[in-house]
């Protein structure tokens, strides 16, 4: 058998550049690159093989670890994951960076492949620089918390274990319904050990993603179901997108007449305008889809996993009646709410049932102009909260109504956490797919910034803007430095409410006067921290980091601003000066976020008995 001999990190990199998938006879190269961040714990080992490397395999330099792999997991969502960045880091406080990047990849069911650095496996220099020591278990690194957000974990002790790990981790990363967080822990003296690796193991290798199909009995069950139910609703998640079956999904909803909501990962599947088109469903919702849902006599969820805020913690469904029927290629997703399921490509299935259906002749029994009631009435409202004017300020829908009246039809937003996602959910209006991207699977703050890099990487030629809080930008924005750093083109739209206003209003909406979430001096008389307001310009910020950037403090000042960052060749920030808490709110919706049965204060005592009369009409599981 001919061989050659690599170090371990140099064979890492030469498999991960020859791996391949093929969807629907196209075929991608599935590891774009590398985005790292050395240490003493990678640097001599993947370090220099990536140096030294000869392969196309592209390299760039994070500056933070977390950022680094939310802008590989947005990469891969906006490619429908079909390709991945790699992400290295040294031992220790490095690698523990990458855990809440690596939770959110797998929240989410995005792929991304994780090298951290770890402890030498011959334990010579034991303990080295930034090892984690617990004396019960000598096994145990600061790797190891990586295997509760992962799903699929290895340490690599020896070179040679590196082929079968690699196998099974690419059988994971191309899983559609399996996928997430890969992490290969990888210490540092195996690094840079030298082995005789079969050549044909860095062969070009085409990892075929081929679509799951619909059991017939399945299909034949759902249809038994769908035509035994007059009001349907569809709710199109995430699934959707990555099984790029947009257009077959508004095709089956107008051959029966199916209003489709949206979840987060899901928004963008259906223009905002289209008769059938009801928009975000659930906590963060329109009233037409929470009216909608509340009546359905049946549910049909297309790739969606069924997060509380989906569900307005499964108190939108209040039909007694009510059924579901879940289309998911993920049998852990398919079997939520009690539902009858289709476990298969979301394509594939939808393919399946309009056939059946068609032949028996089944149309939803909505009565003529019901929904387009419903959707005039909440397009009025968006009409009414994006000009919504006040002496005070800029309030935040007037905001969102400028930016969404400026960008274009195929330009991205990027959102993640704080109050925006629920305005977005809301009010924002798409009419072309993948225009939306949010991450609310984690709601991770900070994820924003680093999404817009990683989603500006996977679309160069789309305007891509990041929408986000002062507090999201505080907490993670040193990817706006590597998008200088690459000339990579996107729009930061910093709404600046002076805090987490978006827990200061759940706070409050329960019986709390505000405590703890605003950006505020420690007052002396108080002794607590609501004093003035911190004046922190977000705009200089920026600038100092290599960006161009604007304020604007009211309509005028920001479509001004948005055509100047527009202009600019490389990374811009908008830093918009909006009025706190005028976001959107309520909209037949609910949230149990669990208030506290005892309490010195009786507005906390009222919003828990309000909270235990919501739970006894939702359901329990």
């Amino acid at each position: 058998m001919k061989t050659i001999r690599l170090t371990m990190a140099q064979a890492l990199l030469k498999f991960l550049d020859s791996q391949y998938v093929s969807a629907d006879g196209e075929e991608t190269k599935f590891v774009r690159g590398v985005m790292g961040i050395f240490g003493h714990g990678n640097v001599t080992g993947i370090g220099e093989a990536l140096e030294r490397a000869s392969g196309n395999l592209v390299f760039l330099q994070g500056k933070n670890e977390q950022g680094m792999v939310h802008a590989a997991t947005a990469f891969a969502k906006q490619k429908n994951r079909k390709q991945i960045f790699a992400c290295t880091t040294s031992i220790g406080p490095g690698a523990l960076n990458m855990i809440t990047g690596a939770a959110t990849a797998t929240v989410n069911r995005i792929p991304v492949l994780l090298l951290p650095g770890d402890n030498f496996a011959s334990r010579q220099p034991d303990p080295v620089l930034q090892q984690l020591e617990i004396p019960g278990d000598y096994s145990i690194s600061a790797n190891d918390p990586f295997k509760s957000v992962s799903k699929f974990w290895d340490r690599i002790v020896r070179p040679e274990q590196l082929m079968s790990s690699l196998l099974q981790a690419m059988r994971v990363l191309t899983d559609p319904a399996d996928t997430g967080a890969v992490t290969l822990a990888l210490p540092q003296d195996v690094q840079a050990e030298a082995y005789d690796y079969p050549a044909e193991f860095f062969e070009k290798r085409i990892h075929c993603l081929d679509r799951r199909p619909a059991a017939p009995e399945a299909i034949r069950r759902a249809v038994h179901l769908i035509s035994s139910k007059r009001k349907p609703l569809i709710i199109a998640g995430g699934g959707v997108h990555y099984s790029e079956a947009v257009k077959e999904l508004l095709s089956f909803a107008e051959a029966f007449g199916i209003p489709v909501a949206e979840t987060q990962a899901g928004k963008s599947a259906v223009p905002w305008h289209h008769p059938l088109g009801v928009g975000g469903v659930g906590t963060t919702g329109t009233l037409t889809a929470n009216r909608i849902a509340a009546e359905a006599d049946l549910i049909i969820g297309v790739g969606t996993r069924y997060s509380d805020f989906t569900t307005a913690s499964k108190s939108a469904f209040r039909n007694p009646d009510v059924a579901f029927l879940n289309l998911n290629v993920s049998a852990f997703d398919s079997v939520k709410m009690q539902g009858e399921y289709v476990t298969a490509d979301a394509r594939e299935a939808i393919a399946a049932l309009r056939e059946p259906l068609s032949a028996i002749g089944y149309r939803s029994g909505y009565a003529d102009g019901y929904l387009k009631g419903l959707k005039a009435e909440w397009d009025a409202e968006v009409d009414r909260l994006y000009a919504m004017e006040s002496e005070e300020g800029l309030s935040q829908t007037r905001a969102l109504g400028v930016v969404n009246g400026f960008i274009g039809p195929r330009d991205v937003v990027v959102a993640a956490a704080g109050s925006l996602p629920g305005d977005l959910h809301r009010v924002w209006r798409t009419t072309e797919p993948k225009t939306y991207h949010m991450e609310y699977g984690f709601s991770c703050m900070g994820y924003e910034v680093s999404g817009a890099f990683g989603v500006a990487l996977a679309e160069p030629e789309r305007e891509v803007y990041a929408v986000l809080g002062d507090g999201s930008y505080l907490m993670l924005h040193s990817e706006l430095v590597t998008a200088v750093q690459e000339g990579v083109k996107l729009t930061v739209l910093l709404f600046d409410n002076h805090g987490f206003q978006c827990i200061h209003n759940l706070q409050r909406g329960h019986g709390s006067d505000g405590f703890g979430n605003e950006f505020r001096f420690r007052s002396k008389e108080s002794g607590r921290l609501n004093g003035n307001y911190i004046p922190i310009d977000f705009a200089a910020h920026a600038r100092s980091l290599g960006a161009a950037s604007y304020t604007a403090r009211n309509a005028e000042e920001l479509e001004l601003a948005l055509r100047q960052a527009k202009a600019e060749q490389g990374p811009a920030l908008v830093e918009i000066k909006v009025l706190p808490g005028t976001n959107t709110d309520g909209y037949d919706s609910w949230w149990n976020v669990g208030v506290p049965e005892a309490s010195t204060d009786d507005k906390v005592l009222k919003a828990h008995a309000e909270m235990r009369k919501k739970i006894r009409t939702a359901r329990p599981y």
